[in-house]
């Protein structure tokens, strides 16, 4: 039986749109025997660890990709196919991120070449509405990504694949760009049909008995079995996507961290860097000299620094510590950082290494191999000070905040599935109230109850189906 690797897929990650976690996807395209499988979130890359984490054990080939949407028509999906084309895709991203409010994108078919002018591959999701416009964006791409460019075939039973097919066929050798099957897939398994149309109600803020066709036509775009798609695709367009896969080289685990270059002052090293500043602050901790005790810890975490390349990391802590000191910031480093006699030096902590015992190996772990957390505290008032010192010295296209992904609990998903089955807000406030955190099942039923709304009825029942699915399903960036 031919394979076949998806390269379309969207996870509960594309936000109200992918009704199926990423680990999901992953098992179950695993267990269908496929090639491999590509996650292709919207404007986004925020699944990606838990699909590769998922994929590690599995023999399954992961790829990072993503969909975009332009304002000026075009959709495609990049895919990364190295570490350059990682870093391309996500300085995409980021430009479309920025350009647009918190939540939303904003891209265009400028920025798409600009951006990946010299690395990543491109699938086309062509609209065949205007065939001259397809043809004329078909041109556009073919001159910017000839040899990394494909036509994407996606086949949902709705009743037109032979025509759009054939309409592909026509473009395809109009312009020279080869066709590839894939799934336009937005969960794992045809079950999570009612669940991807409640999103989709969600989304939309309407109920969904008043959605019609904004919903889609079937369950068809989930993982289907291989013999399934042999009979709805022709089999060199499935060919096309194991070449496509075969193309792909690039694994999170290429992923290093790098840190800022600016810190390391002329002829130094960040090994030699660290040392000057660490002997500094033991003369400005221990006027008098320090102990043979300190000096021995000194000199070993220095080594174990060393040995891990972890200086950078220290001196960019110190950097931003350093400044908020120099204008009156309160900040303390807290937490497992506390063990550390560098910190301690640098000023970053205030645990004396001298008056309790410390292990540096709980703040520094070899096993872990990654870097130790070093948290610092500023005070609440000014510490938009410190992230504009931040921006100011490496530029907001090299310094971010970090997102936090936040999830539906119970109250949150009652309320949402509530509104899309078109309960009386009254009623949904009540239910919302009734529960506190997590829903389990039983006790959702009796919640039900409680504020009458019958539990074995059909309206109950889908509302505690979709709220007991939803729970843990994250609904948007924070």
């Amino acid at each position: 039986m031919p394979a076949y690797a998806e390269l379309h897929c969207l996870s509960n990650f594309s936000f109200l749109r992918g009704a199926s976690h990423p680990g999901e996807l992953v098992a179950t395209a695993a267990e269908l025997g496929y090639a491999g499988l590509a996650l292709t979130d919207e404007c986004s890359v925020a699944g990606v660890v838990r699909a590769h984490t998922a994929a590690k054990e599995l023999p399954l080939k992961f790829v990072i990709c993503t969909e975009l949407v332009c304002y000026d028509g075009l959709a495609v999906v990049a895919l990364a196919d190295d570490r350059p084309a990682y870093a391309a895709l996500c300085g995409l991203i980021s430009r479309a991120r920025l350009a647009a409010p918190k939540g939303e994108y904003r891209v265009g078919r400028d920025d798409v070449a600009d951006c990946l002018r010299a690395h990543g591959l491109l699938l086309w999701l062509p609209s065949f509405g205007d065939r001259a416009a397809a043809a004329q964006t078909g041109r556009w791409l073919k001159e910017r990504f000839e040899g990394r460019l494909w036509m994407a075939v996606e086949h949902s039973r709705s009743g037109n694949d032979r025509r759009r097919l054939q309409e592909a066929r026509a473009l395809g050798d109009e312009l020279g760009v080869p066709l590839v099957a894939t799934g336009n897939v937005h969960m794992h398994g045809r079950e999570r049909r009612l669940l991807q149309d409640t999103l989709t109600a969600i989304r939309r803020k309407v109920p969904l008995d008043e959605l019609g066709f904004a919903l889609h036509s079937n369950a068809e775009r989930c993982l289907r079995p291989v013999d399934e798609l042999v009979r709805l695709y022709p089999p060199e367009l499935l060919r096309e996507s194991l070449a496509i896969l075969e193309r792909v080289n690039f694994s999170l685990t290429e992923l290093r961290y790098e840190y800022p270059y600016e810190l390391i002052p002329p002829g130094e090293t960040p090994t030699s860097h660290l040392r000057t500043l660490t002997e500094r602050g033991c003369r400005w901790r221990w006027p008098e000299g320090e102990s043979s005790k300190v000096r021995a810890l000194i000199e070993h975490e220095l080594t174990l620094i060393a040995e891990l390349r972890y200086e950078a990391y220290f001196l960019t802590v110190h950097d931003i510590v350093s400044y908020a000191r120099s204008i009156g910031i309160l900040c303390q480093g807290r937490g497992s950082a506390a063990n550390s006699v560098v910190c301690f030096c640098l000023g970053i902590t205030e645990v004396d290494p001298e008056r309790m015992q410390t292990l540096v190996e709980r703040f520094i772990s070899k096993e872990r191999n990654e870097p130790p957390d070093i948290d610092v505290d500023f005070e609440h008032e000014r510490r938009e000070e410190v992230i504009q010192y931040i921006y100011r010295k490496y530029s907001r296209e090299r310094a971010a905040l970090a997102a936090t992904v936040i999830t539906y609990r119970g109250r949150s998903a009652i309320r949402d599935v509530g509104k899309a089955l078109g309960l009386s807000l009254d009623c949904v406030d009540a239910l919302a109230k009734q529960v506190d955190g997590h829903a389990e099942d039983s006790q959702l039923a009796d919640r039900c109850r409680q504020v009458g709304l019958d539990p074995e009825s059909e309206t109950g029942r889908r509302l505690v189906y979709l709220v007991t699915e939803l729970i843990g399903f994250p609904r948007h960036l924070s």
